[in-house]
């Protein structure tokens, strides 16, 4: 179990299959070993696919399942890849299948697992330089995504105490069957890594390395609302990677991102519903940018140091936003944190709220104070009610409330974070 950070709120970013890169290419029962090399027999997670019968014998006239139940096919996901090296505080690779470095049959045993194959597409053209960074930020989310998923399913199989499912959700749903999604996603994001470190590897340009990584969660309730949080945060940061594909002319790329923002929206619905929320949050779902997704990954996740090619991604790491408490779901205050240099005047900044696709909302900070060693905390209003600000919002400060009419203008001028806020 990997110790709390430090920094600011949840975040991450999810997904990301992009081109039809070059082919590249379970859970043990209680006491069985976790870490079990690949193609090592072992006990396999797996749940019985109920059949018609099954369900009038329950007093279900219809052969669907009734709401509120989970039901898997089943589906062996054992042996699940686990960290070779595992010291306790944070977490490293390679994992027991030599990820992010598998040889083909361990491709093949991901893949199985995982439900599909890696694009197999011929190649388009050469991406540009702004495509090359899309992908190698892809990359490196996707790397924190697989040690995300790698650490939470170590935790569950090891009965690590917090991690219990029915202490976690109402969700009715065994041990097994969340083994098999969580090791289904974790395969996916294995995935989604070798297809992006493929197009940069093609085209001479990686691959993005692994860093290290602290995950602060201590629970699998509040690890299920990170993974939510983070993944709402690919699905507007992925907006942003197609919208500059088109503008950059690779448009051969933008399928395969399509794809998989609709996976990503896949995973999300069942993280919502995880926790009692309604699966689809809004109708249009929050933009994000590549800039607030790097910042937020290496501000909350990343151990600062460790990452051996990180400089070769060219986007910004803004300075933390931290948010004091929670917000409320209706027109209210919320308070934040921020620290501040010589270089900074407080009273040039803005808080600029991002929902939905909708115009950003730009609020005064308020009750602003100096607190010790160069800490600013202010507060400003969250109008939860008049904007209907369901699912994810992207808070940021920035240099100024002038001509911020989209989400790309807002990253432009952002200072300070971003705090990702969630409501419902």
């Amino acid at each position: 179990m990997h110790s709390k950070s430090s920094a600011a709120f949840l975040l991450g970013l999810a997904s990301s299959s992009i081109v039809s890169a070059i082919p590249v290419a379970s859970t043990p029962a209680a006491g069985t070993p976790v870490g079990t090399p690949v193609n090592t027999p072992s006990y396999q997670y797996s749940t019985p696919s109920p059949n018609q019968a099954d369900y009038k014998d329950h007093g279900h006239s219809s052969s669907a399942p009734t709401t509120g139940n989970v039901i898997t096919v089943s589906y062996d996901v054992s042996p699940i890849p686990t960290e070779v090296h595992p010291d306790g505080n944070k977490f490293r690779f390679p994992l027991s299948n030599d990820f992010p470095n598998p040889d083909q049959d361990e491709i093949d045993d991901i893949q199985e697992i995982a439900g599909g194959t890696l694009p197999n597409g011929g190649g388009g053209a050469p991406p540009s330089a702004d495509a090359l960074t899309s992908l190698r930020l892809i990359a490196f989310n996707e790397l924190f995504e697989v040690a995300f998923f790698t650490d939470l399913l170590k935790n569950i199989t090891e009965n690590v105490p917090g991690y219990g499912v029915k202490e976690a959700t109402k969700l009715n749903i065994d041990l097994d069957d969340l083994i098999i999604i969580l090791a289904t996603v974790q395969a996916q994001e294995e995935l989604h890594e070798l297809n992006a470190n493929g197009a940069l590897a093609k085209n001479n340009a990686g691959p993005i390395q692994p860093c290290e990584y602290v995950f602060g969660v201590d629970n699998l309730k509040d690890a299920i609302a990170t993974a939510a949080t983070f993944t709402d945060v690919v699905l507007g940061t992925l907006q942003d990677v197609e919208n500059d594909f088109g503008l950059s002319g690779d448009i051969g790329l933008i399928r395969g991102v399509a794809s998989v923002i609709g996976q990503e929206g896949e995973q999300n619905g069942f993280y919502r519903l995880f926790q009692g929320k309604r699966p689809s949050a809004e109708p249009f779902l929050t933009a994000s940018t590549r800039e607030f997704a790097f910042s937020a990954l290496n501000q909350n996740f990343v151990v600062p140091g460790t990452c051996p090619n990180i400089d070769t991604i060219d986007l910004p790491i803004f300075e933390p936003l931290k948010q004091i408490g929670m917000a409320q779901p209706k027109d209210s205050i919320v308070t934040f944190q921020i620290n501040v240099n010589g270089t900074v005047d407080v009273k040039d900044l803005s808080l600029v709220l991002i929902n939905g696709q909708n115009l950003p909302i730009i609020e005064k900070l308020q009750n602003v104070k100096k607190l010790d060693h160069g800490v600013i905390q202010f507060d400003a209003a969250f109008p939860f009610d008049t904007n209907l600000l369901f699912g994810l919002t992207i808070a940021v400060v920035t240099n100024t409330d002038k001509g911020l009419t989209d989400v790309d203008k807002v990253a432009d001028a952002t200072v300070f974070g971003p705090a990702l806020i969630e409501v419902n």
